[in-house]
């Protein structure tokens, strides 16, 4: 623990008999402890269990959580950085994804996909396609949670999401080749 008057303490006696120099000094000790705090709070400042709240949405897009909205509870925020920094070893699986929707959802979701490992001529015609059954998007919009699923299935891939009943991707009139019905999540009638 650092004295409030830590700068001022190393002046020579002959100096803090003058007031206005103390003063002076005063302004420099000021400004100098805001920063020999912050380098004080280095060791802490990438611990999620203590950051700075904007540190934290910081540190998530470092791990691909970038966007963490800043009016959900810190805990979740937290809670949010740390899977996904956890969840890096899993990104691009159908493991990694289920697991980020569950997160993002706080439910169980749903993944069918095309893919997979096969000796050669008994893969399927088309393996590019994925589809995602989640019985929510929890706190985000339709549109915002079909972002962050598109930003972790590539491109190429037919996608398909549906949240509830409700299928959110494609939007209509567009039509894609994998199958298009809704399914039963563990624990929930069928939709």
């Amino acid at each position: 623990m650092r004295r409030d008057d830590w700068l001022l303490a190393q002046l020579p006696i002959g100096m803090m008999d003058d007031d206005f120099f103390c003063r002076f000094v005063g302004i420099f000790q000021e400004m100098a402890s805001t920063l020999v705090d912050g380098a004080d709070n280095i060791g802490n400042i990438l611990d999620l269990t203590v950051a700075p709240e904007p540190m934290v949405r910081w540190l998530g897009s470092w791990v691909g959580a970038a966007g963490i909205d800043p009016s959900l509870p810190p805990g979740t925020q937290r809670r949010m950085v740390k899977v996904a920094g956890e969840m890096l070893a899993w990104r691009g699986t159908a493991r990694g994804l289920r697991q980020l929707l569950e997160l993002i959802s706080g439910a169980p979701a749903h993944i069918a996909e095309g893919g997979g490992v096969h000796a050669e001529g008994e893969g399927p015609a088309d393996p590019a396609w994925v589809r995602i059954h989640v019985l929510s998007t929890g706190w985000l919009t339709h549109d915002d949670f079909l972002q962050i699923v598109r930003d972790e299935v590539p491109a190429y891939i037919s996608l398909e999401v549906w949240a509830g009943s409700h299928k959110i991707w494609p939007k209509a009139g567009i039509d894609l080749t994998a199958p298009s019905e809704p399914v039963a999540l563990e624990g929930t009638a069928q939709l």
